[in-house]
Parts: structure tokens; C-alpha cells; sequence
């Protein structure tokens, strides 16, 4: 073995030797403006109602939604993802409540774009299973099966209602074949070349939604697992980007985050649009119940999470601390 000087030469370690040095040679840099803010307004409620499974998410009244997203832009955040939690009475099979432009979402997304105008991306979750009687993110077929072109009509619908409530960027979340083609057809037909389409690319069946059923009061019996992809799966998300790219996404994501940063990558190599990862309920519940139980550092297992996915190859990050977070690297 040959040596040059004393041995070993190489040593890394020097690059680490202080916060500085550290900070200078990082190779993956978190921002502000990487962040997106998920938001729950409910109906019928006159205080904000803290979500039991998600320590320190609220669902908001309108009032405390106007503050919430007020404070993102403040501090930096780019964007707000509503998800709207109507009275369940007004829950049905088709999910009407979703395209009713006095629906709750629709209500909040006027709210929210009057309150914070073009310094915060208004953001809407396209989807049905908040507004279904049966919990799915479609209308049913006679067997009880989600009929996913059926469901592409509602999702026109929600669209132009949508844009036409004021949101920049409309979010299909429900994983029907063609969502994306139809949904920006939809908004041409009105005008609204204007409003960008985030597509949930690979939205994986995933037990880490949990608390996102508590946040959205969902009525899901059973499961998603006929239209969701299969966690086994990688080349199933290749498939359903290229088909995303080609019906017109300006933007992609994979959901959940951490459990597919593999998936993250290779999506974030193939794309020519940037991509997000959105960070889920269950990822933020584990990091809050480990950290109340003095099991982990909360705000170190925060950022190793956030620069795990942003060095997966994430453009932006949906995550329930992205004001909190910017507000700490701002």
C-alpha cells in the first residue's frame, strides 16, 4: 500500500470539524420556499379543533385558516394544500357538497386568496373522498366498485369550481386513470390556462394515512387498494408519470414521503417538471409521539426527515411543520 505523508491521507473528517465548515460543504440546503403548507378547514365548528393523531394540527375554523395561511406567507412558505371537511349530512355517494361553489373548500379558498392574494400559492385538494358519504375518492358503480370514468366527470366539475374559487394550483389526489388529461381540459374550456395542475403521481395505499382519515372525518370503509399503487411497486410509478407528462402535469408528486424516497428519486430523475413528495400525517404523527416520549430530538428529527426527501430529489415539500420550519430557517 502506498502512502503519501503520515497515514491516512484522506481524511474526510477535516470537512466536518465545525458548525460552520459543516454549513459551507452541505450539499442539500433546505429553503423556505421548498415548503407547502396541507390545511384543514371544517365546517360548523367556531374554534379551531385539534386533530387527536396530529399534535399541533388544527382543523380550522375560516377565520383561524385566514391567520394560519397569513402566517406561511409571512414566513415564507410557498403554498397552502386545503382540504375541506364539510357537515357530514351534506355527505352523499356522489360527493356534491365538493362541486357546490358554496361548499366548504370552495368557501376557504375564496377566503384564503382574498386574504393572502398572489403571496402565497392557493393550493386545492381534487378529490371526492372528503365529500362521499362511503369515503371513496370516486362515485360508485352498481357493485360498489369506484367507477373511474364516471368519477372523471366530478373531477371537471371540481376543477372549474376550484379555479373559479380562486386556487393557482388544482391537486387530483385520486388516482383515477386519465385525471390529469381531463382535468386540464376542464379548465382550458373556461379560460383558466392560468391554473397549474399538481399531480399526485404515485400516491401509494399506505397505512401512514392514518390520521389523515381523523383530520378529513372520513367515512372510508375498507380500503383504496384498487385505484392507490401497490407499496411492492416501482415501475408502476414510472407508468403513471410518463402518462401524467404526457396529459399535461406541470408538476408531479409521490405520497407518501419517507417510506418512498426510492421511488422519490427515480421519479425526480425522469421528470422534466419539478416534483414534490408530500410528507403525510403518519410521518409527522411518528416524529411528534417518539419526541413527546423523549424517545428522539423533535426539531433535529424534523430537519434530517425534511433534507431526506429534499436530497431524494423533491422541488417542494408538503409537510404539517412548514411554517414552523421557515420560520426557523428564516
Amino acid at each position: 500500500m502506498t502512502r503519501y505523508g503520515s497515514f491516512p491521507g484522506a481524511r474526510p473528517r477535516r470537512l466536518r470539524t465545525t458548525p460552520t465548515m459543516r454549513r459551507m460543504v452541505a450539499e442539500t440546503r433546505l429553503h423556505p420556499a421548498d415548503l407547502i403548507l396541507p390545511a384543514f378547514v371544517r365546517e360548523g365548528i367556531d374554534a379551531p379543533a385539534e386533530i387527536g393523531s396530529m399534535p399541533g394540527v388544527y382543523q380550522h375554523t375560516r377565520d383561524s385558516l385566514k391567520k394560519a395561511a397569513a402566517e406561511a406567507a409571512e414566513a415564507g412558505v410557498s403554498g397552502i394544500m386545503l382540504f375541506g371537511v364539510p357537515l357530514e349530512e351534506k355527505k352523499d355517494g356522489a360527493g356534491t357538497v365538493g362541486t357546490d361553489p358554496d361548499g366548504i373548500l370552495q368557501v376557504a379558498l375564496r377566503d384564503v386568496r382574498a386574504e393572502v392574494g398572489d403571496d402565497l400559492l392557493v393550493m386545492s385538494d381534487l378529490c371526492l373522498d372528503e365529500f362521499t358519504d362511503h369515503g371513496h375518492c370516486g362515485v360508485l358503480d352498481e357493485q360498489g366498485r369506484v367507477d373511474n370514468d364516471a368519477t372523471l366527470e366530478r373531477y371537471a366539475e371540481m376543477a372549474q369550481v376550484q379555479a373559479d374559487a380562486g386556487a393557482h394550483v388544482v391537486g387530483p389526489s385520486g388516482m383515477m386513470d386519465g385525471q390529469i388529461g381531463v382535468v386540464r381540459d376542464a379548465l382550458d374550456q373556461i379560460g383558466r390556462e392560468d391554473v397549474a395542475i399538481l399531480a399526485y403521481t404515485a400516491k401509494y395505499s399506505s397505512a401512514f394515512f392514518g390520521p389523515f382519515r381523523e383530520a378529513v372525518a372520513s367515512s372510508l370503509k375498507g380500503d383504496r387498494k384498487t385505484y392507490q399503487q401497490d407499496p411492492a411497486n416501482t415501475r408502476e410509478a414510472l407508468r403513471e408519470l410518463a402518462l401524467d407528462l404526457e396529459e399535461g402535469a406541470d408538476m408531479v408528486m409521490v405520497k407518501p414521503a419517507g417510506p418512498y424516497l426510492d421511488i422519490l428519486a427515480r421519479v425526480a430523475d425522469a421528470s422534466d417538471v419539478p416534483v414534490a413528495a408530500y410528507q403525510i400525517s403518519g410521518e409527522y404523527a411518528m416524529i411528534e409521539a417518539a419526541a413527546e416520549r423523549g424517545w428522539i430530538d423533535r426539531d433535529q428529527a424534523i430537519m434530517e426527515s425534511l433534507t431526506g426527501i429534499k436530497r431524494a430529489g423533491a422541488s417542494m415539500i408538503l409537510t404539517y411543520w412548514a411554517t414552523e420550519v421557515a420560520r426557523r430557517l428564516g
